[in-house]
């Protein structure tokens, strides 16, 4: 009862619940007089009430509870054996604070301690036991998370100047600067066990905490080096040098990879020419096509969406006389006309020839006398090693082309020309087909062929 004799908010909902209780079990008397089991229905009936009253679900909250205990790969965090299932069950939070007591200003630098010791354990040990910097990284990761937890304050002063409190209080730059140094720490003993992913990872966490942290650049710099990612460590040692220009194990990795560094540079540079000579000509051919009214197209440069599609060869193999020759742009030749690369296709004998240039005035049928020429002076047999039957000659040819320009609510058929509608995708698709070929190496060459897979995927489910 509160002052003034007047009950609280509790007082009354049980004075309710109870009453309610009351009512029912009066109307359940006289409906069920001769019910045997009406003191389990009633006590069901309370347990509802009781619940819904004293507990304060919202609508539907407890079908959702019942629904999650009941199921049957549901586990009580009472019996989690694991953090993985502890995890699980959503509570790790909770019963982590009731392990630990102290609070987590604390708890970072105990945990930090610890660390360093099972770091310094690991140096001293005689049988490299790699144990101990496990142990090491264990405890910084654990520091790790206690820091995250640590609010920035300011500590409360007595009269005397002293801090009313013993629990450590930090400002947003120490933590900062402590959990650049934790991390830095763990990627310090992961150099010891060469996880050199690890060494790259933790260092750059660490640099995002604290950009002056120098023992974090050159454990970045000694992972990149190990990595043989040569232009990225020499941008981490260059960083390094520039917050600490003495620093001697920066100066010695320097001197170890300069040239590798220096080469990886320039190739950059030169990657970097190549592309801006190659976006330069995709817009002069972009804007004589607008000029001149040509549609550009591209097809799919991949036959399967993933690995495991078991389609016939002739399905995978569709565009394989293209992949010698993509990555080839119309020229503009001094005259100031345009010539193209053309593509003959022979399925009959499942061959092809590739025209570099094929001017835009230049009459088909001259170019196809000059490929397949009469027999003349007696001759029976074609040019061709593949022409078994003496049969491609200029004469007996038909020249087909096969365009699709087919579009229905904007989708195209998987197996149709799909126009380029702008620069930029036209670009996309010449730099996929460049790739795919394996002109950028082979890691953009998998990218590429994810990409198109997707593509793929993506116009065979809309059609």
């Amino acid at each position: 009862v509160e002052k003034g004799g007047e009950k609280n908010d509790t007082d009354e909902r049980f004075d309710n619940l109870m009453s309610q209780m009351q009512e029912e079990k009066k109307k359940w008397d006289e409906e069920h007089d001769d019910s045997e089991d009406e003191t389990d229905a009633l006590l069901n009936k309370a347990i509802e009430m009781a619940i819904s009253q004293g507990k304060g679900w919202k609508e539907g909250e407890r079908e959702a509870y019942l629904e999650k205990i009941l199921d049957d790969d549901y586990l009580d965090p009472l019996f989690a054996t694991t953090q993985d299932e502890l995890e699980k069950t959503g509570m790790a939070e909770a019963f982590s604070s009731l392990l630990h007591d102290d609070p987590p200003a604390r708890l970072m630098s105990e945990s930090k301690k610890k660390g360093n010791e099972a770091f310094m354990s690991g140096k001293k040990n005689v049988a490299k036991n790699v144990q101990y910097y496990r142990d090491a990284i264990n405890q910084y990761y654990e520091s790790f998370h206690w820091a995250q937890k640590v609010e920035p304050d300011v500590p409360t002063l007595d009269d005397g100047g002293k801090p009313v409190e013993d629990i450590p209080c930090y400002s947003e730059k120490e933590l900062d600067e402590f959990k650049s140094t934790v991390l830095s720490n763990a990627a310090m003993a992961h150099l010891q066990l060469k996880n050199w992913g690890y060494v790259r990872d933790d260092s750059k966490r660490a640099l995002a905490f604290n950009d002056k942290n120098v023992k974090a650049w050159y454990r970045l710099a000694k992972a990149h080096q190990m990595l043989q990612n040569w232009e990225e460590a020499g941008d981490a040692i260059d960083s390094g040098l520039s917050c600490d220009k003495d620093n001697k194990d920066l100066k010695k990795i320097r001197a170890l990879c300069e040239k590798k560094i220096r080469r990886a540079r320039l190739d950059r540079q030169r990657r970097e020419r190549a592309r801006a000579e190659r976006i330069s000509r995709v817009k002069d051919v972009w804007k004589h096509c607008k000029e001149t009214g040509i549609t550009l197209g591209r097809v799919p440069l991949v036959a399967t969406v993933n690995d495991d599609d078991e389609e016939d060869d002739e399905a995978e193999n569709r565009w394989h006389h293209h992949h010698p020759h993509t990555g080839r742009l119309p020229n503009r030749l001094s005259n100031g006309e345009w010539s193209w690369p053309c593509m003959f296709i022979y399925p009959s004998h499942n061959q092809s020839d590739f025209v570099e240039q094929f001017s835009e005035s230049e009459i088909l049928a001259y170019r196809m006398a000059d490929m397949f020429p009469e027999l003349e002076n007696g001759d029976n047999e074609t040019s061709m090693p593949w022409d078994y039957n003496n049969e491609f000659i200029c004469s007996n040819l038909a020249v087909y082309f096969e365009v699709h320009c087919t579009e229905k609510d904007n989708v195209i058929h998987p197996e149709f020309v799909q126009k380029l509608k702008d620069q930029g995708s036209t670009m996309r698709f010449y730099e996929s087909s460049r790739a795919l070929k394996g002109d950028e190496g082979a890691e953009m060459a998998t990218v590429a062929r994810c990409t198109e897979k997707k593509l793929l995927h993506r116009q065979r489910k809309a059609w």
